[in-house]
């Protein structure tokens, strides 16, 4: 966990999981790296909403796959889901909802997030059924931001199609989609 700047309650938190995704952030906003993968962006971001100060906003910048042809450029998440947790089993067995779907606007695009780099035709066909991107941190930093009463926007860059050669594509444009992301932050947040 990197944060860069200091938390002010009159400013949006920039969350992003990798210093690659960060790469051409210009801003004197504070940022937040926390390390790939839901455990890693839940506990960052929520040891950083801890420490006092709680900042006006939390912007979620990152890559996502595709799982749907033709998908590419940037997307504001309305929902998102984790896709490698039954919420429908567990509440079948306890009783008890556990990691629902959360909503974070009207925007039609559903993020799946999951621990997973979904690399793979048949994993993206089946989450495509449900989902129109994928990630793998989205859901914890929209859960912890959700828990501090903080409110959470994502924004994503779609920088593979989430299936086989997901791997190569997503390190022939990690850097191009950190320069997408650091131009909709100049134009949205400025």
């Amino acid at each position: 966990m990197i944060l860069r700047g200091k938390i002010r309650s009159d400013a949006p938190l920039l969350v992003l999981a990798l210093e690659e995704e960060a790469a051409h952030l210009d801003t004197d906003l504070p940022v937040l790296v926390t390390g790939m993968g839901k455990v890693n962006a839940a506990t960052a971001l929520a040891a950083t909403l801890a420490g006092g100060v709680r900042p006006s906003l939390v912007v979620n910048l990152g890559t996502a796959g595709a799982l749907r042809p033709g998908w590419d450029g940037l997307h504001e998440i309305g929902s998102v889901f984790q896709h490698d947790l039954d919420t429908e089993l567990l509440r079948n067995l306890t009783g008890h909802i556990c990691g629902a779907p959360l909503t974070l606007g009207t925007q039609p695009t559903v993020l799946a997030t999951g621990d997973t780099f979904v690399a793979d035709d048949a994993t993206r066909a089946r989450l495509a059924q449900r989902a129109d991107l994928v990630d793998m941190e989205g859901y914890a930093i929209a859960s912890a931001a959700a828990q501090a009463g903080v409110p959470c926007r994502l924004i994503k860059r779609v920088s593979d199609e989430a299936g086989d050669g997901a791997v190569r594509s997503w390190q022939e444009s990690v850097d191009a989609c950190a320069r997408d992301l650091a131009t909709w932050l100049r134009s949205e947040l400025s």
